[in-house]
């Protein structure tokens, strides 16, 4: 391991430049930010790329273990500055650890449905907080996964990690287009259902024949006519106060554990 100090070191200016999304799409790589979170991708069998520390985080073990898995995999372990951490994080209080990951998405046809009860498919997704967060809410009901379709914000965005909590790692991601999802979709052995405000069922109520595919439309316009004509079924879930709408997670929630229940 090496430390560095200076704020325009080379590696310091590449892992701050994964803020974005041009220079992540180039490197196919992300910033994980928090022990946590790099733990967490460790034991998952993801290896940084880039591992860097404050001197407070020296003695974790589990930042030895970090380290340990970073070396083997031919990684770079570093201690640098908190004004470097700060820089890197873009935060005035930053994270003692930030570590560099490679971007990882599965293709629709390694994709194996029976694999678990629940699917999750978003289109067009536009808000990284929600999307983390669905993430986060896929891995805790235990869905098989999450399929970006169409243009999708970046889960892979310093905002989007934020918001999954460690559970990027955990939850296989894939990303298509909507003519090859809907293609793909007449394969599905299970029920696909959609949220749309115009049904008339309700999401109680709805056949989740598994393994269920959860097809969800973007926080403004919902699911597009092309979409809403994918699902086996489109349920609502009933507003009883006076807000007419929810949340994108929220709702994504209620119909994972509906159809995960």
């Amino acid at each position: 391991m090496r430390a560095v100090t200076s704020l325009t070191n080379p590696t310091v200016k590449a892992v701050r430049a994964l803020h974005l999304r041009k220079d992540r799409d180039e490197t196919g790589l992300f910033l994980a930010e928090g022990l946590k979170h790099v733990t967490e991708g460790v034991e998952l069998g993801h290896a940084p790329r880039i591992l860097m520390y404050g001197p407070e985080a020296a003695s974790h073990p589990l930042l030895r273990k970090a380290a340990d898995a970073t070396r083997r995999a031919g990684g770079e372990v570093i201690e640098v500055t908190q004004e470097i951490l700060a820089k890197v994080s873009r935060r005035d209080n930053p994270q003692a650890v930030v570590g560099v990951f490679p971007q990882v998405y599965r293709p629709l046809s390694e994709i194996d449905p029976k694999a678990a009860d629940c699917w999750v498919a978003l289109h067009r997704v536009r808000d990284p907080g929600n999307l983390g967060t669905i993430v986060r809410t896929a891995d805790a009901a235990g869905c098989g996964g999450v399929i970006l379709v169409g243009e999708c914000c970046d889960p892979y965005s310093v905002e989007a990690v934020r918001a999954t909590m460690g559970s990027v790692f955990a939850v296989p991601l894939s990303r298509c287009g909507e003519a090859e999802f809907a293609a793909w979709r007449k394969g599905w052995p299970g029920s696909v259902v959609g949220t749309l405000l115009s049904a008339t069922h309700s999401h109680a109520s709805a056949d989740y024949r598994k393994p269920a595919l959860i097809l969800m439309g973007n926080e403004q316009q919902g699911l597009t006519p092309e979409m809403a004509a994918l699902p086996d079924l489109n349920v609502k879930i009933p507003m009883r106060g006076r807000a007419d709408s929810l949340n994108l997670s929220v709702a994504t929630g209620i119909m994972i554990y509906a159809a995960t229940s």
